[in-house]
């Protein structure tokens, strides 16, 4: 189970913002950057703050990957 930031990664890549820039543009640090380029969590606040920049729904910047393994029925 985890959360994926793969829509963000496509979402800069549509609009041509590397990482640097998304950083400086959203005011978020290098360590929340890098924990959103290994797919771990970050806070929030930091969401937030990728939405409103990017004028998106969370939705379109984040998905949770369900696992297959130990589900209960």
């Amino acid at each position: 189970m985890g959360f994926s930031y793969e829509r963000l990664w496509e979402l800069t890549l549509k609009r041509r913002i590397n990482k640097t820039s998304l950083r400086d543009m959203v005011g978020i640090t290098n360590s929340t950057l890098s924990r959103l380029s290994k797919d771990e969590t970050v806070s929030m606040e930091a969401l937030a703050r990728l939405c409103e920049a990017l004028q998106c729904q969370l939705e379109e910047i984040i998905e949770y990957k369900l696992e297959n393994k130990d589900r209960v029925e």
